[in-house]
């Protein structure tokens, strides 16, 4: 008998791109396949904040339905092709599409996986550059524009993003965050940041939970504020007058650091404390408490996420947040917010990229953050006209569930003469795909997510390797982008001359057996790095487990500031303008027959709409329900587990109820990313789907009219009882 040597294991020591904490992880690897993923313990900045998701990734990676091949549609099935096939026929229709009406005739969708890859961002753009293109949509239009539009106008810069001090905060004003869910974790990155903060509540400080619903942070909190959904705004405000009424602020900053104080004191004057009371729900005695107490700790932050956001006046919510934070002298100070340099400057290197004015063909809206408004989209694919969207690469991304309206999105995208995707699986937004491309998953690809690195806590730089090769044909979306590029013989970047450079470099490549040579994201990589501070090439790679290459500081926030007069900017006119409009709009009310407000939680295992079929993760269930507090459940006549039926004017769901006292009367929860639907295009087996699509009961307008976003979190809806016997959830566009 022939022995069998045993394979041997060896372990990677690399990150996890599904979101910007970047947990480190050791994955071990045999013949080629993941075989285990674990925490990496010796990496010095993130180790305790490892969750499910990292530890299932390799599930994705063996996904029975992954597409692994180019697969172009044939009819009503999916045959497999070539890349140079693939590459031929999407840069013939594209460029076909441009001359008939323009560059704008192509556009793009990103989702949440491209966002941490640097080299698919980076090579998408210089694709979009050489072609010319400005119709660039993406996720964040439905969950962060108001961020991005807030740190613009305070700060100079769409990517001023201040950071927590957790481990000197003395007073949390959490307002519509779960981070006990989320990790800290939102366009900042805070490892092991809600037990930090526990640690800090067990010594004196005091955590309060702005949110509609009781979450598992409000369940911690010493208090919770069960606030009218899309009210923010209003306890925020209140606070603000307060604080400037009893003299509170703090005086060095708002005469200094800030610029617009008497401006914001003046529409402050004009609110009236008890109609802002009413409005929020809120108690006047609470709000002025909340007030006092936020002003008198020696170290306090507003800390605002998606609660805030997904509303029509998500933006002023925002920016209120930051003022509190301002006039109360928490910017740069320890137990604040402050300003973490990275180790490349990103503030610096936006402000080199020239500002593009572009107009939404019907609308006239602006870009936000580079990007429209998703909400945009059905109606610029379906309306004709100079520079209708003809083709369309959806780039990791699922429209359909993240956004409003999915329906009618849904039949919008069957309209495209061209729709190419780049993704591991088939989902619901793909489904009238004319090509499926397969993706590297994270685990298959390096990385240097250089741009992100202000947005962690403290000075820290990892370089993620890849730790098996993709499978098939499988491969980097920054190399599809390059191909397509020149196969349109357009200049990547939009710069003349360089397609022959990095030909020059595939022929040298090639010749030399050296495929290093050849020109992508690793040339980029090393240049950023060459040009970065207190870091070096060899320093890095001889940090396999990350490196933090410094300690916090403080005292970078004035310089790094973008305003024209290094002040930060706390009452631009849109903002006070809009504010004024809010304050003159009657007090919410319900709709007849809507009584409900539609709102969201965040699940651990959940990652917007990608994740949810992965076999490993919601071991609790995996699907969503709807939640109702007890009293509206009486009133109904529903119980826990009756089949209930939500409604709006655009469209229905039906699903299992759950009686629970988490959301505030006229509240009921919907978990958002559910209902989208994995299709099979090699075998032709039966679509699988988990839970319901609540974002078709959402429209697309109105939206918030300094971030472009939809209410996907206020909208009003109304719930009826259909029966006590419990079946199959399926309600897709």
């Amino acid at each position: 008998m022939l022995e069998v040597t045993p394979t041997p294991q060896q372990t990677v020591h690399t990150f996890c791109r599904y979101c910007l904490a970047s947990c480190g992880v050791d994955v071990t690897v045999e013949a080629g396949r993941v075989v285990k993923i674990s925490a990496d313990k010796q990496n010095p900045h993130s180790w305790a904040d490892f969750c499910a998701k990292g530890r299932t990734a390799a599930q994705l990676v063996d996904h029975p339905r992954r597409i692994t091949t180019p697969m172009r549609r044939v009819g009503e099935r999916y045959v497999e092709a070539t890349w140079d096939e693939a590459i031929a026929d999407i840069a013939k229709r594209m460029s076909a599409a441009i001359e008939a009406g323009g560059p704008d005739a192509v556009a793009t969708y990103t989702g949440n996986p491209a966002g941490f890859s640097s080299s698919n961002l980076l090579f998408m753009t210089g694709w979009l550059d050489a072609i010319g293109s400005q119709n660039r949509y993406y996720v964040g239009s439905v969950d962060q524009n108001n961020l991005h539009v807030v740190a613009q106008a305070m700060y100079g810069s769409q990517l001023f993003v201040p950071v927590s001090d957790v481990d000197n905060c003395d007073f949390f004003l959490l307002v519509g965050a779960n981070p006990a869910v989320s990790a800290w974790n939102w366009v900042e990155s805070v490892p092991g940041g809600w037990q930090r903060a526990l640690t800090r509540q067990r010594q004196g400080a005091k955590i309060v939970v702005v949110d509609p619903v009781r979450t598992e942070s409000a369940a911690k909190a010493d208090i919770h504020v069960a606030i009218r959904p899309g009210q923010d705004w209003a306890l925020l405000l209140g606070m603000i007058k307060v604080i400037f009424d009893e003299g509170r602020e703090h005086p060095a900053d708002c005469r200094d650091l800030a610029l617009g104080t008497s401006e914001l004191r003046s529409l402050a004057a004009a609110a009236d404390l008890d109609d802002l009371a009413a409005r929020c729900d809120v108690p006047r005695a609470d709000i002025e408490s909340l007030a006092r107490d936020f002003a008198a700790a020696p170290g306090a932050m507003v800390v605002t996420r998606t609660g805030v956001s997904l509303h029509l006046a998500g933006t002023i919510g925002e920016w209120l947040g930051h003022v509190l934070n301002v006039i109360t002298g928490r910017m740069d100070r320890p137990g604040g917010r402050r300003f973490e340099r990275g180790y490349v400057d990103s503030l610096k290197l936006a402000a080199f990229a020239k500002p593009v004015d572009h107009r939404s063909r019907l609308q006239g809206r602006p870009m936000v953050a580079g990007h429209h408004g998703l909400d945009e989209l059905p109606d610029e694919i379906t309306t004709e006209g100079p520079g209708q969207i003809r083709a369309m690469v959806i780039n990791a991304g699922n429209p359909v569930v993240s956004g409003p309206d999915g329906a009618r999105l849904d039949a919008a995208l069957a309209q495209l003469d061209l729709l190419v995707v780049i993704d591991f699986l088939q989902r619901e937004s793909h489904r009238h795909a004319h090509w499926l491309l397969p993706a590297a998953h994270w685990l298959e690809r390096d990385d240097l997510l250089a741009l992100t690195s202000g947005l962690h806590d403290e000075p820290y730089v990892q370089y993620g390797r890849r730790a098996v090769d993709p499978p098939g044909q499988a491969r980097p979306e920054w190399q599809f982008f390059l191909d397509l590029t020149l196969a349109m013989k357009r200049p990547f970047l939009g710069m003349k001359g360089l397609n022959g450079f990095v030909k020059a470099t595939r022929r040298v490549a090639k010749l030399t057996r050296r495929p290093s040579l050849a020109f992508g994201p690793h040339w980029i990589d090393r240049i950023i790095v060459a040009s970065s501070r207190g870091i070096t090439w060899r320093a890095v790679m001889e940090h396999p487990h990350g490196w933090v290459f410094g300690r916090r500081e403080f005292g970078y926030l004035r310089t790094a500031l973008r305003t024209d007069d290094k002040k930060i900017h706390v009452a631009p006119a849109e903002f006070v303008a809009r504010t004024h409009e809010l304050l003159a709009e009657p007090h919410p009310n319900a709709p007849e027959g809507l009584p409900f407000q539609l709102a969201n939680s965040r699940r651990r295992h959940s990652m917007n709409s990608w994740l949810n079929d992965i076999p490993g993760l919601h071991p609790s269930g995996k699907d969503n329900r709807a939640v109702i507090n007890p009293k509206d459940a009486v009133a109904l006549g529903i119980t826990d587990g009756d089949r209930v039926r939500v409604f709006s004017p655009i469209g229905e769901v039906v699903l299992t109820a759950e009686v629970s006292d988490r959301p505030r009367p006229g509240v009921v929860i919907v978990d958002h990313g559910w209902g989208s639907r994995v299709f099979d295009p090699s075998g032709g087996g039966e679509p699988i789907s988990f839970g319901v699509n609540r974002n078709l009961l959402v429209g697309g307008s109105p939206v918030d009219p300094l971030s472009q976003t939809p209410a996907l979190s206020s909208a009003y809806v109304g719930v009826e009882r259909v029966t006590s016997q419990p079946r199959a959830d399926a309600k897709t566009p």
